[in-house]
């Protein structure tokens, strides 16, 4: 068993099976519809989450993990003698890591080492994963956060919303541009960039979407024969298995990972939204 313990927030989108397979902590955010609070991933299911969200005026607001609660975990983790990595996405798009930081001083321990992402989704999950993997091979903490420090602003991320509804909603979309948009039928191609989200490209139509998210991650990406590749959804596994399928044909790369776009993110981008996510280098 390794003396270093993973911990990430549920803002990672982290597959369940990789999560028991390296025994990583997640500590939850919170999602509110009205005065109903649920927390990510344990009191909905993803389909009842993007149930809820369609039928929904208004969207749910999302609340960061509080400093107390990452003050529980780390002090049940330093109980058992292990140190602590903790792995957040984007400060830029949740108080999350300053939560985790302020825990951390709190308890004022050396052992404990928290790291923003400045990542979405799986754009952060990858560098969970990546920890998790080096953490079971035995590798020292400094190591660790090194090989991390060396992925950080290096992770793509590319995206597409089968809506611009909840952009519109969440203020992520000017509304003029967003009424030309839908009148157009303009599907957005999106990435991240130093933690925030901007456009990346512009598509007609849904056709082409996901052949040009891969020929787009083909231009960006070189040679993926050695790398990894997350499929992120949400809920829409059928179009997550038809672009793994056209990753597979047309980038051939090592592995592929597919997972779901939890409630957090979920909540800005809406149903049917699909991503990819590889390391540029």
């Amino acid at each position: 068993m390794s003396s270093i313990q993973i911990v990430t927030d549920t803002m990672a989108d982290m597959p369940k099976y990789l999560v028991d397979k390296y025994n990583i902590i997640l500590v939850p955010l919170s999602i509110h519809f009205g005065n109903e609070e649920y927390i990510d991933g344990v009191d909905l299911t993803y389909e009842e989450f993007y149930e809820k969200l369609s039928k929904s005026d208004e969207l749910p607001k999302t609340s960061q993990v509080s400093p107390n609660r990452f003050i529980k975990v780390f002090e049940e983790i330093l109980d058992q003698g292990k140190e602590i990595i903790c792995i957040n996405g984007s400060s830029k798009a949740s108080g999350t890591y300053q939560s985790a930081l302020i825990a951390k001083n709190e308890i004022n321990s050396d052992k404990i080492h928290v790291f923003d992402t400045m990542a979405l989704s799986f754009g952060a999950g990858f560098f969970v994963y990546e920890a998790a993997k080096l953490a079971a091979e035995g590798r020292s903490k400094d190591k660790i956060i090194d090989t991390l420090e060396s992925m950080k602003f290096n992770i793509d991320h590319i995206f597409t919303v089968d809506t611009i509804e909840y952009l519109k909603k969440g203020g992520r979309l000017n509304p003029m541009k967003a009424a030309i948009a839908t009148v157009l039928n303009v599907k957005p191609i999106l990435t991240v960039k130093d933690g925030l989200v901007e456009v990346l490209d512009k598509i007609r139509g849904s056709k082409k979407v996901i052949t040009k998210v891969v020929e787009i991650a083909k231009n960006r990406g070189g040679d993926f024969s050695q790398k990894t590749i997350a499929v992120a959804h949400a809920n829409d596994l059928d179009k997550a298995m038809e672009l793994k399928n056209a990753i597979i044909e047309n980038l051939n790369p090592k592995e592929i990972i597919v997972t779901d776009i939890g409630c957090t993110i979920g909540t800005h981008a809406g149903p049917g939204t699909l991503a990819i996510f590889y390391n540029k280098h």
